[in-house]
């Protein structure tokens, strides 16, 4: 894509600033930056109508335009959401900082003084959709892990995430943070997020957060290396020597709970040897939870047996492969545990895979062949989330293996360098 050459210098002229800020961040202590969100926590209470204001344009403008319900929700920003944005901001303040913590280390046999310690990645570009907290939570988590952020949320919410900046940017006034320490990236094309993309040396890493489309575009486009989170083709597996009251609930929650979100499941793969009594039992489940089932002929065939409120429709291809994020479920029957592992190695975003079963051995073999982020063994893919880790607040979950993979916290927003001390060493 070409990208005209006005918008370019504009976004490479935020990402010089942003360098700029990056090297003052870097060496702040922990106080100085808790002191800055707490600043920006209180400031984004007390100027909540401003940024209801700028909200209500968006809301307005994606009514006009046919908007879903659900995304205008999602778009949607209030008094009390901003409250519980400034809440979350926080418990960041909470968390430990990683910047200067010593990974490794120590002294060498010819007396050099060597060790690994954590620092900032640098400026980090966050590209975007929908929903305008994302706006401050990353903000806010690069700010406290020592990175400057420059934010490119989508179109559909420029008015909102344009005053959020604002007054983000106001609150580290009158602390020692830089300013330009939080930009938001110019411009509402298309062209602008190309032109971050390609600001390579100028950027350090993008995170795109959205949905698999967004991210395979920056991974495509991008000359600025990449952390790929959040899309999350998730599987359950129901072995033979599965507790099938824990595999009916685990099952349910995993994809009931809350459909919308990267850890929800979206194929359900049972062991034959358990299909005719866990399928019926499942349905009834998923039924009462709203969930339409997509069957294999299996599947279909146990469910016109057997009965139930469940609407059950046949399962194509296409089903397999498709992060849903709504209240359907692929769901197919598989001779043993290996069917059920060459199902996930072939439709997989190596997100999060669950295994129900009472057997250590095969829970061994199922975890020790599963290739994904996190494995849960007897519980729902949706514990794969930072807050539920024990780790506070995340940036996205990161589906690839280089530098980060799963929940991405603090320390993961981190890299590392050598500080050798010597006394007059000379190789």
């Amino acid at each position: 894509m070409t990208v005209n050459s006005d918008i370019e210098r504009e976004v490479h002229a935020v990402a010089r600033r942003g360098k700029d800020a990056a090297v003052d961040l870097a060496t702040l202590s922990r106080a100085a930056k808790d002191a800055a969100l707490t600043a920006i926590a209180d400031t984004l209470v007390k100027r909540a109508d401003e940024i209801v204001a700028a909200n209500a344009e968006d809301v307005e403008r994606a009514r006009a335009e046919g908007t879903s319900p659900a995304m205008i929700d999602r778009l949607t920003l209030t008094p009390r959401r901003i409250e519980a944005i400034a809440d979350a901001v926080r418990e960041i303040v909470e968390l430990p900082d990683p910047v200067g913590e010593s990974v490794r280390g120590g002294v060498l046999p010819n007396g050099l003084d060597l060790r690994q310690i954590r620092v900032p990645l640098g400026v980090i570009g966050i590209i975007y959709e929908g929903r305008p907290n994302v706006t401050v939570d990353a903000a806010a988590l690069c700010l406290k892990s020592g990175n400057a952020a420059l934010l490119r949320g989508s179109s559909s919410a420029y008015s909102s995430n344009t005053a959020i900046v604002r007054v983000l940017r106001d609150a580290l006034k009158g602390t020692e943070v830089p300013v330009d320490a939080i930009q938001l990236v110019p411009g509402r094309t298309r062209e602008s997020s190309t032109a971050l993309m390609r600001a390579r040396g100028l950027v350090d890493v993008l995170i795109p957060r959205g949905g698999g489309s967004l991210i395979q575009a920056v991974v495509r486009d991008s000359s600025v290396p990449v952390i790929e989170t959040g899309e999350g083709l998730c599987h359950v597996y129901v072995d033979a020597d599965a507790d099938l009251d824990k595999a009916v609930a685990i099952a349910t929650n995993a994809k009931a709970q809350r459909c919308s979100v990267c850890n929800s499941a979206e194929t359900l793969l049972v062991h034959e040897a358990v299909a005719d009594a866990f399928v019926p039992r499942v349905l009834e489940s998923l039924a009462a939870a709203g969930v339409t089932v997509h069957g294999d002929p299996r599947v279909l065939e146990i469910a016109a047996a057997h009965p139930t409120e469940a609407t059950v429709v046949e399962a194509t291809e296409e089903d397999w492969g498709t992060e849903y994020l709504a209240m359907d479920l692929a769901v197919r029957v598989v001779p043993d545990v290996d069917a059920a592992l060459r199902h996930i190695r072939r439709y997989s975003t190596q997100h999060t895979e669950a295994i129900i079963t009472d057997s250590l051995a095969t829970s061994r073999y199922f975890v020790a062949r599963v290739d994904s982020a996190a494995v849960m063994v007897n519980a729902s893919t949706r514990f794969t989330d930072g807050g539920e880790f024990g780790f506070g607040a995340e940036i996205g979950i990161s589906t690839q293996k280089l530098h980060a993979r799963g929940p991405m916290g603090l320390t993961e927003m981190t890299s590392t360098k050598y500080v050798v001390t010597g006394d007059g060493h000379l190789k």
